[in-house]
């Protein structure tokens, strides 16, 4: 399999810039999460960016697979990617800058919907990359009970 260096890089760099830009967008990130109420089974504010960088090279790796397929849907799928990293990056906002955390986690269930969809055109057109979106996926599902409990609580 040839590599297109390009391609490759400019797909991770579009997956961690997102990343990137929402922390820009939401500044003082882990103070916030440290003055949150905490559900149980929380994880400590360390792991967010551990895991998120590991998720976004994920993200970033199965779109470079499926933008360098032959794949007549890859356009398609292209497109729903790039509206779920908005969304993905407007949760972030939403949730850490302005606090509108029910906001967030409706946000959330339609990004939840978003990957679910992109998982099923990502393994038409290459099985390994609709894979690799996996743990983003149950991950998002863990932040979407957290960021629940979150909301639950603020509002009561």
């Amino acid at each position: 399999m040839k590599i297109h260096w390009k391609a490759l890089i400019a797909s991770l760099a579009l997956s961690l810039g997102t990343g990137f830009f929402s922390t820009i967008l939401s500044p003082n990130m882990k103070e916030t999460y440290e003055a949150l109420y905490k559900p149980p089974l929380a994880p400590p504010g360390w792991l967010f960016p551990v895991v998120w960088s590991l998720l976004y090279i994920l993200i970033g790796l199965a779109s470079y697979l499926v933008a360098t397929s032959a794949n007549e849907e890859r356009e398609q799928a292209l497109r729903l990617y790039l509206t779920q990293l908005v969304f993905n990056l407007g949760w972030t906002v939403i949730f850490f800058r302005f606090h509108a955390y029910l906001t967030a986690f409706l946000i959330l269930i339609v990004l939840w919907m978003m990957v679910l969809r992109l998982i099923k055109y990502y393994r038409k057109i290459d099985e390994l990359a609709g894979l690799m979106l996996i743990p983003y996926l149950l991950w998002m599902t863990y932040a979407a009970y957290l960021n629940l409990a979150i909301a639950l609580y603020y509002l009561s």
